[in-house]
C-alpha cells in the first residue's frame, strides 16, 4: 500500500529525514516511536503532502502511485487520512457541515454517488455512537474552543466517517486523560479492517495497551529508522528508555 525508499527531506534547509525506509501492507499496522527531533511528525507531513516540507531523495508510492508530485487533496481522494498533533480551527464552520463535504468531495472524486442526507445522519449515528459523542457536538465549529480530548475525538470519527485507506494518527495521545485514551483506542480498533492500514506516531507506550497486539513498531532516531519489532521492543522501550537503543546503536550508522 504505502512504499518508502530511501527518503531524504528537509525544511527551511534543514535535513530531517536521513534515509527512511518504510513498507505497510494492506491490512497492517505500524507505529512509529522515537525522541523529540526524530523526524516523526517530519514524516506524517510529507505523507500528507505539505508544501513546507521538501523532499530532497528517494520515493514514496502509494497504491503504486508517486505521490511526490500530488496535492493534499489528491491523496485524501486516493485514500490518504492524516491525524494531526494541532489540528486546524475553523471559526463558523460546523462539524456536520465539514464532515459532509469532506465525504461527498471524495465520493465525486471518485465518480460516487453523494450520499444522502439520510444515509449520511444514519452514519454519523452510528460512528458517534462509539466514541460516546452527543448529538450537539456536531453543530459546534470545528475545533473552536475544543479540549484536546474533544479534538482528538473529532479527528477519530473524522476517519471513522471518511473510510480510508491508509490513516497517519500523529501523536493522538497526546494531552488524553484515561477515559479519553480508551475512547480513541476504542474507534481505532474498530476501524481497523483487512482493507485498510494504519500508522501510529507516538512518544508512549500507553495508547498501544489499549490498541489490539498485532502492530509492527519502528524506532526512528536522527532522521532514520533504526530498530523495528513488534509489542516486545515497546515494552523494552517503557522499560529502559530510548537512551537504551540509542547508546546501543541498533542498526544505526551516523
Amino acid at each position: 500500500m504505502l512504499n518508502i525508499e530511501n527518503l531524504h527531506a528537509s525544511i527551511e534547509n534543514k535535513k530531517v529525514l536521513r534515509g527512511i525506509n518504510l513498507k505497510i501492507n494492506i491490512g497492517e499496522s505500524h507505529v512509529i516511536m522515537g525522541p523529540n527531533g526524530s523526524g516523526k511528525s517530519t514524516l506524517a507531513s510529507i505523507i500528507a503532502g505539505k508544501k513546507e516540507y521538501k523532499i530532497d531523495k528517494g520515493n514514496i508510492d502509494f497504491l503504486n502511485q508517486n505521490l511526490k508530485n500530488l496535492s493534499p487533496e489528491e491523496r485524501a481522494y486516493l485514500g490518504i487520512f492524516i491525524s494531526f498533533q494541532y489540528p486546524i480551527e475553523i471559526p463558523g464552520v460546523s462539524i456536520i457541515n465539514f464532515i459532509k463535504t469532506a465525504v461527498n468531495s471524495i465520493r465525486e472524486a471518485r465518480n460516487i454517488k453523494k450520499m444522502s442526507s439520510k444515509d449520511f445522519l444514519e452514519k454519523i449515528k452510528e460512528k458517534s455512537s462509539l466514541l460516546n459523542i452527543e448529538k450537539s457536538f456536531f453543530y459546534r465549529s470545528l475545533n473552536d474552543g475544543f479540549s484536546g480530548g474533544e479534538k482528538k475525538r473529532n479527528e477519530i470519527f473524522q476517519m471513522m466517517m471518511l473510510d480510508p485507506l491508509l490513516s497517519v494518527l500523529d501523536e493522538l495521545d497526546s494531552g488524553l486523560d484515561i477515559d479519553a485514551l480508551r475512547i480513541v483506542a476504542k474507534g481505532i480498533n474498530f476501524f481497523r479492517k483487512k482493507n485498510n492500514s494504519v500508522l501510529i506516531i507516538t512518544h508512549y507506550k500507553r495508547l498501544l495497551d489499549y490498541i489490539l497486539s498485532d502492530y509492527i513498531i519502528h524506532i526512528l532516531y536522527k532522521g532514520k529508522i533504526i530498530q523495528s519489532g513488534d509489542k516486545k521492543l515497546a515494552e523494552k522501550l517503557e522499560e529502559k528508555g530510548y537512551d537504551w537503543i540509542i547508546k546501543n546503536k541498533i542498526q544505526y550508522k551516523k
